[in-house]
């Protein structure tokens, strides 16, 4: 559990700084300046009531002008944060099945916290309007200070409207929620994804809090920093309807990927086999999970689903999407050109839809979400996650790559990659017919001749989960005595000692323990945690790292040419491996 709730803690973390939490940041800036001390005349009952919905923090009962003090609001920007991660957690675990139970639409929670942001927005512009809207939760004001409920209600409001990037940990939570399969684990997850985000997200409410009170021009300017947020949140509702944020966040780079892509080695994951992800050599990895259980389909013929007799004989490319999901969004246009490209030389591209969220389960909204991105290839709406669940699927967006018989012969999670999927997808479509004759390859890398290219050490894992490459056969979860084979076959590891073996990691136990690696590549990163040192020799050098701190990526061979060997490591006990990635 303590685990689950560190991991969750990172991916929301890793969340709360990433481009996708842009479109809310101005909000809550301006929402934190609401909770500085100020020094101004108060003189609109309603506005600078500071009642339950209002941004303003001082109770003020008559519409005489006076000279008055407001304290400083410390509560404000944590209750807007705070309402904003509950509103989200709660929405994302639980809304499909209230939606369901309430007979709503699916996108209903979504469009209705839309429509109250831009009304709250027009309110922060007209104090009349904002005393209408106060009214229902006067009660709430007549006892106490109601700057905490002011902020927490607007965070309520901004969570039913907020949809972050995601990966494995929000994954499993939203695929929870879908599917009803709710668990104290799943619970505990969320809960910290959500204070993980929070994080981030107090920062900048508090820097705008800390802001208005040293700067006298903004504690003199309160109606105008109201406006201001009035017209921020106006615009975040319009941005919304009008799908402004996704368009800016494709624009920009993804400056967080690499620390995702560490969470990920954390959260457990599904096992196909050899299929490692990212690989660039295609490998068997069983028969291709089935599609089905889709609630509707489209770019087919009378919008019918596709059978497995339609995919007969064709090379088939999976690819799990959601509409809103911005690394989707990224890697679509990559893969709508191999479909154009392909297609007529015997490739099947299906893009299998699995929402993120409720109100991605409406089919006329992944049809209007594929017809903007301009997808042409077949889509499976995989409302109920089906097929999700069928593969086991844990990431927004994910390929898996099938040959002409059906079976799965790479998989990559995550964008980017187009000229190595270019060159599997050649490869496969050449295994199934010897005689086509292909197009020019569309990425500049892509090369024909699969032979002429260097051979690369898949990733490799070490945890008991997808630890495929080792030597001594399967790694049981436990304590295990190793010892050194005689010989080390390519792309494989060997341990000595004694090692202590769980699920994503290893590490010794007691003394210093030895892990042998046979590699071929430019460059071996080992990706490890913990407190201790890593010593090993490479050419007759040898090297010494300190670990310390949460998972992270060493260097620790750099060759050019690419080049092959083989390098034994010295670990000390504290430290934790994870796996290995090759450049």
């Amino acid at each position: 559990m303590m685990s689950l709730v560190l991991i969750g803690l990172l991916g929301g973390f890793i969340t709360g700084i990433s481009p996708c939490i842009l479109p809310v940041l101005p909000v809550i800036f301006l929402s934190g300046a609401q909770g500085a001390q100020t020094t101004k005349p108060s003189t609109t009952p309603g506005l600078l009531s500071g009642n339950l919905i209002s941004l303003n923090d001082t109770p003020a009962t008559s519409t005489v002008t006076t000279q008055t003090t407001k304290p400083a609001s410390k509560w404000h920007p944590y209750a807007v944060v705070g309402g904003l991660v509950l509103s989200f957690t709660t929405f994302t675990l639980f809304g499909s099945a209230l939606l369901t139970l309430l007979n709503l639409p699916q996108d209903f929670i979504r469009w209705a916290g839309v429509a109250m942001l831009f009304l709250i927005g027009i309110a922060m512009l007209i104090p009349r309007l904002m005393e209408i809207l106060e009214k229902p939760f006067s009660r709430f004001a007549k006892t106490g200070n109601s700057t905490s409920s002011n902020g927490f209600w607007l965070g309520v409001v901004l969570g039913a409207a907020y949809v972050p990037c995601a990966g494995p940990v929000l994954a499993a939570v939203s695929v929870a929620g879908t599917t009803g399969k709710i668990g104290a684990d799943t619970v505990a997850l969320a809960l910290s994804f959500g204070i993980g985000t929070a994080i981030p997200l107090l920062f900048f409410a508090l820097s705008g809090q800390k802001l208005t009170e040293r700067i006298s021009a903004f504690r003199t300017r309160q109606q105008l920093i109201r406006s201001i947020a009035g017209i921020a949140m106006i615009g975040l509702a319009l941005g919304i309807v009008f799908d402004v944020p996704a368009k800016i966040q494709r624009a920009l780079p993804d400056w967080t990927s690499s620390l995702q892509k560490s969470t990920e080695s954390l959260y457990p994951t599904q096992q196909n086999g050899p299929c490692v992800d990212g690989a660039t050599e295609l490998a068997n990895c069983g028969q291709l999970p089935e599609i089905s259980g889709a609630v509707a389909w489209y770019n087919t013929p009378d919008n019918q689903p596709l059978s497995e007799s339609d995919r007969a004989g064709k090379v088939t490319l999976v690819d799990f999407w959601a509409y809103s999901c911005i690394n989707c969004q990224r890697s679509i246009p990559g893969i709508e050109k191999l479909y154009e490209t392909y297609k007529d030389s015997g490739l099947q591209v299906i893009g299998v839809h699995s929402p993120e969220y409720a109100f991605e389960k409406v089919p006329e909204n992944v049809k209007a979400g594929g017809d903007k991105l301009g997808i042409t290839y077949p889509i499976a709406v995989d409302s109920n996650l089906v097929t999700w669940q069928n593969f086991d699927n844990h990431y927004w967006p994910a390929h898996y790559l099938a040959d002409a018989t059906g079976q799965l012969r790479a998989i990559k999670y995550g964008e980017g990659a187009e000229a190595t999927t270019e060159r599997q997808i050649r490869d496969l479509l050449r295994e199934a017919n010897p005689n086509v004759t292909l197009p020019e390859p569309i990425f500049s890398n892509a090369n024909d001749d699969a032979s002429a290219r260097a051979p690369r050490t898949p990733e490799t894992y070490l945890g008991s989960a997808r630890a495929e490459r080792y030597a001594g056969g399967s790694l049981s979860n436990g304590t295990i005595d190793a010892s050194f084979p005689e010989s080390l076959k390519p792309d494989n590891f060997a341990l000595n000692g004694t090692w202590k073996v769980s699920p994503q990691s290893i590490t010794p136990v007691n003394a210093d323990g030895k892990l042998r690696l046979s590699w071929r590549g430019a460059h071996v990163y080992l990706v490890a945690s913990g407190e201790g040192t890593i010593t090993w020799n490479n050419d007759g050098k040898e090297s010494t790292m300190k670990i310390s701190g949460v998972p992270n990526a060493q260097e620790i061979v750099n060759t050019t040419p690419e080049s092959s060997g083989t390098v034994e490591l010295t670990v000390s006990p504290g430290v934790e491996l994870y796996s290995f990635t090759f450049g």
